[in-house]
């Protein structure tokens, strides 16, 4: 791996880590102000970082790009929602949608590298990107699991 790889790798990992603990702060309507920008930040990096570490310059428009574009998209409505509007009104759930959806891309990428990069997982889930039962089933849980945390922290946060 490059170093600018592993830079990538380093920051989605802290991404995922952050976003999981902002998650769960939204349960309880913890605004967590200090972990909620890293989280933001990392995340956008891990987006933009995507489009300039090789492999992953422009030969071809890709389904990770695509991933990052959106996530990009997501991530400046989060942004706005959170430091412009405050969270007032309808900003509240526009920001907890946009991030934690942007947490759920992040994390669907996350299971395909490990899928792809842990020998006795693509063993069971051959290919690139992977495919068959086993990885289809990993991902509906993790969608599964987002969607719900998602309608919780929408009807839960509520920061003061």
């Amino acid at each position: 791996m490059t170093a600018l790889v592993l830079i990538h790798v380093a920051i989605s990992l802290i991404a995922i880590v952050t976003g999981f603990l902002v998650m769960f702060g939204m349960l309880s309507s913890d605004r967590m102000p200090g972990m909620t920008r890293i989280f933001l930040v990392t995340t956008i990096l891990t987006s933009a970082t995507g489009f300039i570490t090789p492999p992953f310059f422009f030969d071809k428009f890709l389904p990770s790009q695509a991933i990052g574009f959106l996530s990009l998209i997501l991530l400046a409505a989060a942004w706005y929602a959170l430091y412009s509007q405050n969270l007032a009104g309808k900003w509240r759930w526009v920001y907890v949608l946009t991030a934690l959806i942007s947490l759920y891309l992040n994390t669907f990428v996350l299971v395909i590298q490990t899928f792809l990069k842990v020998p006795a997982l693509h063993a069971i889930a051959p290919g690139a990107p992977p495919s068959g039962p086993v990885f289809g089933v990993v991902q509906l849980i993790v969608l599964a699991f987002f969607a719900y945390m998602t309608f919780r922290a929408v009807k839960r946060y509520h920061p003061a």
